[in-house]
């Protein structure tokens, strides 16, 4: 038994004799600088960071020369609309509301009923065809700065500025913005004027 025990006190003998000075060893190493790092002189200042190129916001998207933005690339395309394209839609209601751009036949013509929540109906002309278009609230829906809607299209109407001129119903200036399914857009910018 004797030899048994004594085992145990050697391996703990040359544990202590070359483990705790490899492990000392070890940890001075590691908190040793690298021969090849380089270091500041004792008067020199911290390197500075590298500077940043200052990013330019990306700018809104320019209309092109056909001033559809986005979708699917083709053009948006509203004809004015003749005569026979509104007599042909059969609108009903009492008193009409129409968009054009600078005197022209109109590019967006609506009727409805005065005091009816029956949604106005209406017609634009998109590349050679005539659509229908809706907008809530009858004719008291259409005074106001209206939004349109029929197939694949969004039609809104805002009013830019104060009455031209005098008169039962006189036009104002307005921007007909037409919202197309896939994400185009495109604004014109006119005249709303609604009544008899």
């Amino acid at each position: 038994m004797s030899r048994t025990s004594s085992i145990p006190r050697w391996s703990s003998a040359i544990a202590r004799t070359w483990v705790i000075p490899l492990a000392a060893g070890a940890c001075l190493a590691a908190c040793t600088p690298a021969e090849n790092a380089v270091t500041p002189a004792a008067g020199d200042a911290a390197a500075p960071a590298p500077a940043t190129t200052p990013v330019e916001a990306t700018p809104a998207p320019v209309a092109p020369a056909g001033g559809t933005v986005g979708g699917d690339g083709s053009d948006i395309v509203l004809e004015v609309l003749r005569e026979d394209d509104v007599s042909g839609a059969r609108l009903q209601g009492e008193l009409a509301c129409s968009f054009s751009e600078d005197g022209q036949a109109p590019l967006l013509y609506a009727m409805g009923v005065v005091g009816a929540q029956t949604p106005s109906q209406g017609v634009v002309k998109v590349a050679g065809y005539v659509e229908p278009v809706r907008a809530p609230g009858g004719f008291d829906g259409m005074t106001a700065n209206p939004t349109f809607t029929g197939q694949g299209k969004t039609i809104r109407i805002e009013t830019t500025g104060a009455a031209i001129g005098d008169g039962e119903s006189p036009p104002r200036p307005a921007t007909l913005t037409y919202l197309r399914a896939d994400g185009a857009s495109r604004a014109f910018e006119g005249r709303w004027q609604c009544g008899p």
